[in-house]
């Protein structure tokens, strides 16, 4: 899976929202200065059913001009090293309050966000959180940034507290919220405890993404709730019948579940309509056939296909697998050639003294003893096994 809280792009798209202007001009609208001067109509309430009651300090006017200073420097957005430097100033002033602290450090977490300084954004939003003097909309995007900065650290544990104290006071049901939960309990690899809140998020969601399904069939498969990880990857490729990705999860989740004719069919279907592009997904389906009863032509097949087409790469595995299904369709000069390309290959000399064995089954005795001194020189478990061959006749 995927590791949201490392994408900084997805995260800088949230803060962006979090601490924009909008933010700035309801922290600014505490102040009686900022009430003469803002323009801007109320800002919309972002958590109506939140249980902490709103600060009633204001910004003090005595810091009015350097709120003011400190916000204008923030919109500007050319140097965020000075903004912080002027939120610092706020914070150590003796005269400034709860509330004017509180705005100097929210704008300072941000600066030092933009900064790829994500322990100093921690720190002011702790800060900015423990002051209380932000209104609820400010206050609770200060604490869902930490719990994301958190979560991206991969500090779990406090990540997970910081959420779950926002979600237990926001009473937030948002999708989006709920998501984020799911997903910091799958990578602290809690599944059991992921499944419900991801369904939850799911099922809260008018059109719940893609990538949440998925998390959830993961999350699943993680739990060793097989049956339901299949059923879930079922509906998802049912409903994207032309995603390749949910194609190539359910036949993983076939194989998980040990339905390889299944997971054959799909990765089949898929190679027919010329969608396999990759060497892995390649080396999927001919390991699938590998591990299925009586598929040697298939696999033989799939890999001359992939070689051809110049997708999949001739290497150690590819050339053991032809052998093998080559020696068990009974195309033993065609079984011999590739194991005599594999043995190379090897890190060890299992590979060339199992090609000793067939030369010498086929009469091919001079050949079968130099396999069987390559054998040794590489090292093999049974040395005595080369030693017949070599000493034989």
């Amino acid at each position: 899976m995927k590791q949201p809280y490392r994408n900084k792009a997805l995260l800088t798209l949230l803060i962006a929202a979090a601490l924009g202007g909008a933010v700035v001009t309801d922290a600014m609208a505490q102040s009686d200065s900022g009430r003469k001067n803002s323009r801007s109509a109320k800002a919309e309430v972002l958590f109506p059913n939140a249980t902490r009651e709103e600060p009633k300090e204001k910004t003090s006017a005595k810091l009015g001009s350097k709120l003011q200073k400190l916000v204008d420097a923030f919109n500007k957005g050319d140097d965020y090293a000075a903004v912080r430097a002027q939120a610092d100033e706020i914070l150590a002033n003796p005269a400034a309050n709860n509330a004017d602290k509180s705005i100097a450090a929210q704008l300072a977490a941000q600066s030092a966000y933009n900064l790829d300084d994500t322990a100093g954004a921690k720190t002011y939003l702790q800060q900015a959180i423990t002051l209380n003097g932000l209104d609820n909309n400010g206050h609770y995007q200060s604490m869902l940034m930490l719990a994301q900065l958190q979560l991206q650290d991969n500090q779990y544990t406090e990540g997970l507290a910081t959420l779950d104290k926002y979600l237990a006071e926001t009473k937030s049901q948002k999708p989006e919220d709920l998501i984020l939960k799911g997903q910091a309990l799958y990578q602290a690899e809690r599944y059991q405890e992921a499944i419900p809140v991801l369904k939850q998020a799911i099922a809260a969601s008018p059109e719940p993404k893609d990538n949440w399904n998925q998390l959830l069939m993961a999350a699943y498969a993680e739990a060793g709730q097989t049956g339901e990880a299949v059923a879930s990857a079922e509906q998802l490729a049912a409903k994207n019948p032309n995603d390749k990705k949910a194609q190539l999860n359910l036949a993983s989740m076939y194989m998980q579940a040990d339905q390889m004719d299944k997971a054959a069919a799909v990765m089949d279907k898929l190679r027919a309509s010329g969608q396999l592009t990759d060497e892995r997904e390649y080396k999927q389906l001919y390991s699938i056939y590998a591990n299925t009863d009586n598929k040697e032509k298939d696999v033989i097949a799939v890999i001359n296909e992939g070689i051809s087409k110049g997708i999949l790469k001739p290497d150690y595995q590819t050339y053991l697998a032809l052998a093998q299904s080559y020696y068990y369709t009974d195309q033993l000069p065609q079984a011999i050639e590739n194991w005599q390309k594999a043995a190379p290959l090897s890190k060890d000399g299992e590979t060339y003294l199992n090609l000793a064995k067939v030369l010498k089954n086929e009469g091919r005795t001079a050949e079968a003893k130099q396999a069987a001194q390559q054998a040794l020189a590489k090292g093999v478990k049974k040395p005595d096994d080369a030693k017949k061959i070599i000493n034989g006749k």
